[in-house]
């Protein structure tokens, strides 16, 4: 699966995501770029899963119609050593996610 990391999530998550083809928002050249767009501009470039941490981005877009879903990891802090325990649970919904569907892991 081709994934999207957000700017808030630090680059050295993608080497614990397996096989999946991960870029962080700077290296896709959108460094910068507010959600709705971003989420756009993903779609175009053809990621298929955008993970976030934002917790206001469930309430600041409407994710229907769109080609990609999104995986808001719910965390106390967006440091490695606090995102390492949630990989597994990253892992098995990257599995499932369909477009157009926000799934949170982690703390609530």
């Amino acid at each position: 699966m081709k994934l999207l990391l957000d700017e808030c999530i630090p680059r050295k998550l993608k080497n614990h995501l397996g096989a999946h083809q991960c870029q962080t928002v700077p290296q896709a050249g959108l460094a910068g770029t507010k959600n709705g767009e971003l989420l756009s501009l993903a779609e175009a470039a053809g990621f298929e899963a955008f993970v976030t941490l934002d917790r206001g981005i469930e309430y600041q877009q409407n994710l229907t119609g769109r080609k990609l879903g999104v995986l808001l990891v719910r965390t106390s802090t967006n440091r490695l050593v606090d995102l390492l325990p949630l990989v597994p649970e990253i892992l098995r919904v990257l599995e499932s996610i369909k477009p157009g569907e926000l799934i949170r892991v982690g703390q609530p």
